[in-house]
């Protein structure tokens, strides 16, 4: 156990479990998405694609002929047999897909294959489906326990009380999922008046969906403004705090103190693959065969993404890339990166983000999960979520290089981040006021969330015991320098 808290932690933390003793606790889940051993080779290999079915045609010769014969084309009839192995037809995204590599008359990037398989308005895997869950694909850390959400709204406390305590900050949170850190948050912070009070959240959401879903978890009212003009307001009824919605951060109104949740956001971004060949780094890219499946081959030619290329080189020792064969690079969330940093320098603040990657230069990580298995990255493109490994240290080149007023910390581990901030202290509050059944659960939710590896302590059946994520996830903070150094990263 974690037990060395810091002092400034350890006050929210006395006080939130005074205040929030009663709270509802974790039900049981299953299996983190990242809670097994990750995939570090993303599979290039065909499944069997469609393929045209033979029809089946009726023998006519077993009715005698009448006075009146009627002469029936059965040719287009077709009686599909009871159990078909065969694959079905292309999907609205497939066709989409095939339909763009045919008019760019050539394959389409890694990034933009992830891109429209995660966000295409109508078949994206994230737009119209609750992918969250035992239900879902897979299961993030806030949906493991609420002492994730109550752990990190201790984060933002802290921040919040170097800042100078603020009357207005604007939280907010990239890719909020079905709105359970927030919540988690809001209900553990909600005896803390002045802050709560300060508190505007904006939830960056592109999914009209997990919206909807957001607005169900954070109990939130929509309210008629008095003011003819002015338009509605929506308040989340577990603190009494106004939650506004945009596609995108640049849509969140500047001009306030901000401080930036990124958890599980960065992985989702598109990446671009790049291959070490004997004419040099040429990117792999997506394309349709011969026989209408999706397959990888490599450009002829440098493509535009080779600007990222070179300036993640620049970022790296030499010594680092002579022994690589393949490589990732992530436009998107450099440029992320940067207007967070650019943001912060500007209004106050600070983010953390927290994902899993390597505090270096990522190689081969892109992967597929659907139901909570490792399923071929080009199988049934948008049933799949698409995730790679973030590059902690192209986030930390990136402000830096965005902003001269901003710091970067870490990154250090989930373990080392909540450890710090008192998960500890928390657990064993809990602990004090729970079933039997409860306590399981806690325990179960505590490892997966500081563990590594399988719990020791587990009674339970095999196929259930929790495996920690405490070291595959990082931590890093961007803050502004006049913030100082962020808890728990001095």
């Amino acid at each position: 156990m974690l037990r060395k808290l810091l002092p400034q932690s350890l006050v929210f933390h006395r006080r939130l479990s005074n205040a929030y003793v009663t709270s509802q606790l974790a039900a049981p889940s299953v299996a983190s998405r990242l809670s097994s051993p990750f995939s570090t080779h993303s599979s290039s290999h065909n499944p069997d694609g469609p393929s045209i079915k033979q029809l089946d045609h009726v023998d006519d010769s077993q009715f005698p002929p009448t006075a009146t014969t009627i002469s029936i084309d059965r040719s287009g009839l077709y009686n599909p047999p009871e159990h078909s192995h065969e694959p079905a037809l292309d999907s609205e995204l497939v066709k989409h897909l095939k339909g763009i590599i045919k008019f760019r008359g050539g394959p389409i990037s890694v990034a933009e294959y992830m891109e429209e398989v995660l966000t295409n308005p109508r078949a994206g895997f994230y737009i119209n489906r609750d992918v969250f869950g035992a239900e879902g694909d897979f299961i993030t850390s806030p949906e493991v326990s609420q002492m994730f959400g109550e752990m990190i709204g201790v984060w933002v406390m802290c921040l919040w009380e170097q800042m100078g305590q603020p009357q207005r900050v604007n939280l907010i949170e990239l890719g909020p999922g079905r709105g359970t850190l927030v919540a988690d948050l809001l209900r553990g912070a909600s005896k803390f008046k002045k802050f709560i009070e300060s508190l505007h959240v904006h939830l960056v959401e592109c999914s009209p969906t997990l919206q909807k879903l957001q607005h169900q978890n954070l109990k939130c009212i929509d309210q008629d403004n008095a003011a003819e003009s002015a338009e509605r307001r929506t308040v989340s009824s577990l603190a009494g705090t106004p939650v506004s919605w945009h596609a995108t951060l640049e849509q969140v109104p500047s001009g306030s103190p901000t401080i930036i949740i990124a958890h599980e956001f960065f992985d989702a971004l598109p990446i671009h693959q790049f291959q070490k060949v004997s004419r040099g780094w040429c990117e792999k890219m997506v394309d349709v065969a011969e026989d209408s499946l999706f397959r990888f081959v490599l450009s002829s030619q440098p493509t535009p993404a080779t600007l990222y290329l070179l300036k993640r080189f620049k970022w790296a020792a030499n010594e680092e890339i002579a022994k690589l064969s393949q490589i990732e690079v992530c436009p998107k969330a450099m440029e992320l990166t940067q207007t967070i940093a650019k943001r912060i320098s500007s209004d106050g603040g600070g983010a953390l983000i927290i994902d899993y990657g390597l505090n270096g230069v990522v190689s081969d990580s892109l992967q597929a999960i659907r139901k909570h298995k490792f399923v071929d990255i080009l199988d049934n493109p948008g049933s799949a979520d698409l995730s790679a490994y973030v590059d902690f240290a192209s986030i930390r080149h990136s402000a830096e290089e965005a902003s001269g007023d901003v710091s970067v910390h870490g990154p250090i581990t989930q373990s080392q981040l909540i450890g710090s901030l008192g998960i500890n202290f928390r657990v064993e509050t809990l602990l004090q006021n729970c079933s039997d059944e409860q306590a399981d659960s806690l325990k179960s939710g505590y490892w997966r969330l500081v563990g590594d590896g399988e719990a020791p302590f587990w009674e339970g059946p095999d196929d259930s015991v929790p495996i920690g994520m405490g070291t595959r996830y990082l931590a890093m903070a961007i803050v502004n320098k006049k913030q100082g150094v962020p808890v728990p990263f001095q």
